[in-house]
């Protein structure tokens, strides 16, 4: 399943009194990342509901003017539940991600309770590159814990 990209200009009304991306200004936009990734990968069928942010972490303060990316994949699959990775691609050369993210979102009937995820959606795949290895690998932890 391919990756999501989501951008967006972060704007004064982003930020906090550093003139920085406000954490709850990330949280909307690791949401709409993220459910646009499940929703994309489930198709027009999806009745998604956020179930829980396993993991959310901003390694890197980003600036006011800057146009951030973030990059979505869905990284495990069950029959109703599905997660979604997040990496905030560098925001200069030699940088690491400024988000790292892992959300649950599950399928839902029109009563608001679980329901099959569509047969058309496919596995959950990680995709290759360190970073997402590394959010794998604090997933794995996670759904033990579960």
């Amino acid at each position: 399943m391919p990756q999501t990209l989501y951008h967006r200009l972060i704007l004064p009304g982003d930020s906090n009194h550093k003139d920085t991306l406000y954490a709850g200004s990330l949280l909307r936009l690791a949401l709409e990342a993220g459910y646009a990734t499940a929703w994309k990968h489930v198709g027009p069928q999806a009745n998604l509901v956020l179930r829980r942010v396993l993991n959310l972490e901003c390694l890197r303060p980003v600036p006011v003017g800057t146009v951030i990316e973030i990059e979505g994949a869905v990284v495990h699959r069950s029959q109703a539940y599905l997660v979604t990775g997040l990496i905030g691609t560098p925001l200069a050369a030699g940088q690491g991600p400024w988000l790292e993210a892992l959300l649950g979102f599950a399928q839902v009937d029109d009563q608001g309770r679980p329901d099959a995820l569509p047969e058309g959606a496919g596995p959950g795949e990680v995709p290759e590159a360190e970073a997402w290895q590394r959010l794998n690998q604090r997933l794995q932890k996670l759904l033990r814990l579960r």
